[in-house]
């Protein structure tokens, strides 16, 4: 069994969220999605709009029929992925530099694949949130 493993916050959970749980499931059979703690979000971004509390992103994301399995982290990186036993780390194409950069040459490292996922054309969550909080 081939297990992926993708990031994010998915705060204003969105189609283009679920489209890319779903080009990740592509790549294997079994989905692991992190998402990630709220705490540790406003820890570093005090003045981040969170919508929805960690619990509620963890049982929007367990809800779906393509996502097999959903576990909480704090940063992307070696720490995190050390935590979740997985095949291939799946990515945004807007996913690079600092922890991601930092994730994939674990991920090398590690022998595990990394995927480049596509984004959904005319939908991104910080333009979502703009609209919200005019």
């Amino acid at each position: 069994m081939n297990k992926i493993v993708t990031f994010g916050v998915y705060d204003y959970f969105h189609l283009g969220h679920l489209r890319l749980f779903e080009q990740a499931k592509k790549y294997g059979d079994y989905l692991i999605v992190a998402v990630q703690d709220g705490d540790y979000i406003l820890k570093y971004k005090p003045d981040a709009k969170v919508l929805y509390s960690t619990e509620e992103r963890v049982e929007i994301i367990k809800a779906l029929r393509v996502v097999d399995e959903v576990v909480v982290y704090q940063s992307v990186g070696a720490e995190a992925l050390e935590k979740i036993d997985f095949d291939t780390l799946a990515l945004g194409e807007d996913h690079k530099g600092g922890r991601f950069d930092e994730a994939v040459a674990w991920c090398e490292e590690h022998g595990k694949q990394v995927v480049r996922l596509k984004r959904t054309p005319g939908i991104a969550s910080s333009d979502i949130k703009k609209e919200l909080t005019k």
